[in-house]
């Protein structure tokens, strides 16, 4: 085995700077120490049209990590848009779903953290609950002030998932901040941990020999906690697992 150190593909974001002037594309920091922090090297891949310059630039990974960010227009699973849906740019929209798809097709390891959840759910024919407050009477407060620090809430997770055995544990402390959620899950994904009202907090492949993970909080900026860089590292070593010599990695 190669002891090279596995490639994670990073999903950017995309947007106007502040003054609406520049195109910027946009990542947290905390994505990119959690993959190191993991023992991965983050490549960070920008929302680029599909062609020879994506195609190679993404063949170089070993595993994928979709990141947080706005929502995904209702349009993309059929529903009728809410008042509180705010779509992100379908140029960062598109790119995310290309790049489930491709590592779908190529059985990469997946990790979707927030919208990389949803978009996972998408990918696989799923819907979303478009407004908790409004779609789910009685939730937990799981959106924040944009001001203020995420809440953090316990999910219960199912002792017979693989979550279960990466975190080790049933029960796990989390960060919170999200209006949207998985409502059907879709093809192949099952909920596997979810908040003390309902709402599903974690998603996984059903089957063996995949490893796809969505989950609804945001571990990457909790990654100096055991447990949830935990995540990342189960990504960065299922990457090294099924990593291919790099002249098999055809698009």
């Amino acid at each position: 085995m190669s002891s090279r150190r596995p490639v994670i593909l990073v999903a950017t974001s995309y947007g106007l700077n502040r003054h609406g002037t520049l195109h910027q594309i946009l990542l947290p920091e905390d994505y990119v120490s959690s993959v190191v922090a993991a023992g991965g090297v983050p490549l960070l891949v920008p929302p680029m049209a599909d062609g020879p310059a994506w195609r190679r630039w993404v063949r170089t990974g070993d595993a994928l990590m979709v990141v947080g960010g706005p929502d995904i227009d209702p349009a993309a699973y059929g529903h009728k848009p809410h008042p509180k849906t705010v779509p992100a740019p379908p140029k960062r929209l598109a790119a995310d779903a290309r790049l489930v798809a491709w590592a779908d097709r190529r059985r990469l390891p997946v990790l979707g953290i927030c919208l990389g959840i949803q978009t996972l759910v998408v990918h696989r024919g799923g819907t979303l609950f478009q407004h908790i407050p409004d779609d789910v009477p009685g939730a937990l407060q799981h959106h924040r002030d944009p001001r203020s620090k995420r809440p953090r809430h316990m999910v219960r997770i199912d002792p017979a998932s693989r979550l279960a055995r990466i975190v080790g544990h049933r029960a796990l402390s989390v960060n919170t901040s999200h209006h949207q959620a998985a409502d059907s899950p879709g093809r192949h994904l099952r909920p596997v941990a979810w908040a003390t009202d309902g709402i599903v907090e974690a998603v996984e492949d059903d089957r063996p020999d995949r490893f796809v993970l969505g989950v609804q909080w945001h571990p990457e900026e909790l990654y100096r906690e055991k447990r949830h860089l935990a995540l990342f590292e189960a990504l960065v070593r299922e990457g090294r697992r099924l990593r291919r010599p790099v002249g098999q990695r055809h698009g």
